[in-house]
């Protein structure tokens, strides 16, 4: 029996939301951000916070932690230790700062593209050089360019490779064999491993995510990985997440950056957040999978009956589908943008992703059906428009 409501739409307008700061009349299925109801369980651990009264500044204590640990040991299979782990107010921060701390200025950042556009404002805000692996795509489908990669990994500046695992925006998941050969490709040139695993608790039903750290010691030893609740319970709005370095001296620099960076302290609600979501909301993130995996095949039904010529990326995580639609538009920042124009939709270009971006389009299907509904209406509208031009 079903115990919570996705169905439920909630009215994210005129509430200074990201996502839903736009028209009357649109529709925002683009940034990564879920439009359900937030889980009762956190809801109300946020609530007996306040109802304490101040809200002053805040420690990180050792629960914070054991929930995390708990959780990876439980889903994933994998054991943290409480020592690895650093409080940081999100992923993103915590990329920037360990741009900043772990590689100098014209240091090369490597990334294997298509990928989470963020990371290249990371890289190029912080006066370092992004260096492309493209990954090769034939038949719909994506794999690693090793020559390339290694190629890129054995310039003398490239130090540092940004990872997303699994991976946005594709929807892939890396398997354990592919993870441990670009780790010993890392090992071989002396490159440092970043690992954006944010991702993780919306792999699909069948599919497996390994975190990178886990593949070896010897990998283990150079990695650092972003890990939070913000994605799988929609929570980025509230600025948490930890950090996790094996190697004791990796993460004395990781943390002397952050505590620099001023990025280490928690708000007044994150730390109760993230405990009620690993310890208390299990059962939301599992029918959450239920209800995003029938909106993913209501979606992909759609839109490959209305539109065969493009086509959908075959993903194994995330709530984001990739939409090649190369046999209709080779820029699809036009695209997207006669959509919107047109109808309101509003979807992400592929272009900001790098790498053979430029013809996909991204889609947040993160919402309740009603929405996903209307959102495909007006995709199918607007792209029967568009080709008939």
């Amino acid at each position: 029996m079903k115990k919570y409501h996705f169905d439920k739409v909630v009215n994210r307008r005129n509430l200074n939301s990201y996502k839903w700061d736009v028209g009357k009349d649109e529709l925002p299925m683009w940034v990564a951000d879920m439009d359900f109801d937030t889980a009762p369980e956190i809801k109300c651990a946020i609530q007996t916070r306040l109802n304490q009264g101040a809200l002053g500044y805040n420690t990180v204590p050792d629960s914070f932690f054991e929930s995390y640990i708990s959780w990876w040991e439980r889903r994933h299979g994998f054991t943290l230790q409480k020592e690895w782990l650093m409080f940081c107010t999100g992923a993103v921060p915590a990329i920037s700062s360990i741009v900043r701390k772990m590689t100098k200025e014209n240091d090369k950042v490597l990334l294997i593209t298509p990928v989470y556009n963020i990371f290249y404002n990371s890289i190029l805000n912080n006066g370092r050089e992004v260096l492309e692996s493209r990954m090769l795509y034939e038949d719909g489908k994506y794999s690693i360019d090793y020559e390339d990669l290694e190629n890129k990994l054995a310039q003398d500046e490239t130090t540092l490779m940004i990872f997303c695992n699994p991976h946005n925006p594709t929807g892939y998941v890396w398997t354990k064999a592919e993870l441990e050969k670009i780790g010993q490709l890392c090992l071989k040139h002396g490159v440092l491993i970043l690992s954006d695993e944010v991702h993780c608790d919306l792999t699909h039903p069948g599919s497996k995510y390994t975190p990178f750290a886990s593949v070896s010691e010897a990998i283990s030893n150079i990695s650092m990985t972003c890990m939070a609740p913000s994605k799988a319970f929609n929570i980025a709005g509230l600025q948490t997440s930890v950090i996790s370095v094996p190697n004791e001296t990796l993460r004395k620099r990781v943390n002397r950056g952050i505590n620099t960076d001023e990025v280490a302290e928690p708000n007044s609600f994150a730390i109760q957040a993230t405990e009620a979501a690993f310890n208390d909301s299990e059962g939301w993130l599992d029918e959450l999978n239920h209800y995003l995996a029938t909106n993913r095949a209501y979606l992909i039904e759609q839109v490959s009956e209305t539109f065969p010529e493009i086509k959908i990326v075959e993903a194994k995580a995330t709530y984001l589908a990739w939409l090649d639609c190369s046999a209709i538009s080779q820029d699809t920042t036009g695209l997207c943008d006669f959509i919107r124009h047109e109808t309101g939709l509003i979807l992400s270009s592929g272009e900001i992703f790098g790498g053979n971006g430029k013809s996909f389009i991204r889609w947040n299907y993160a919402c309740p059906l009603e929405l996903l509904i209307d959102g495909v209406e007006r995709f199918k509208k607007a792209v029967r428009k568009y080709s008939e031009q």
